[in-house]
């Protein structure tokens, strides 16, 4: 196996919220099976959870003060919304998620994802939810 360069798609240069890019393994493409898409996250992974949100829903704006969150959507569409200031409502920036997308929060991040249809992540922590305190300040109103 080869060493393995984790490009993204983008890059905030301001928080350091990343859209991450998959390895694509074209053999699976070319047997006519499907593919398989591979991503490699930057931290170790303790936890993962698969999040449903109904159409038209949002989470609330938020940020995780112990962990970097990964966010792989796995069906459906929504807005990742984060903020380049957390303090500031103004510095919001979106970006349209789709199947396969994989989006890296860092920590203290201000972030939301509304969902445009019925919408699947996989969301990968780097620190477990119970063991982090807290594991997710709420900004506004949820």
């Amino acid at each position: 196996m080869t060493d393995i360069i984790q490009d993204s798609i983008f890059e905030c240069q301001i928080s350091g919220l990343k859209v991450i890019r998959p390895d694509i393994n074209l053999s699976t493409v070319r047997d006519g099976r499907g593919f398989i898409s591979t991503y490699f996250p930057e931290e170790n992974i303790k936890e993962f959870n698969i999040v449903y949100f109904h159409a038209g829903m949002v989470r609330g704006m938020h940020y995780h003060p112990h962990f970097v969150e990964y966010s792989l959507v796995c069906g459906g569409e929504g807005v990742f919304v984060y903020r380049t200031n957390a303090e500031d409502p103004t510095t919001e920036k979106s970006l349209i998620l789709s199947k396969g997308m994989c989006v890296r929060t860092p920590k203290g991040v201000v972030h939301t994802i509304y969902s445009i249809t019925e919408l699947t992540v996989v969301a990968s922590l780097s620190n477990r939810w119970d063991d982090s305190d807290p594991p997710i300040i709420q900004i506004g109103e949820v």
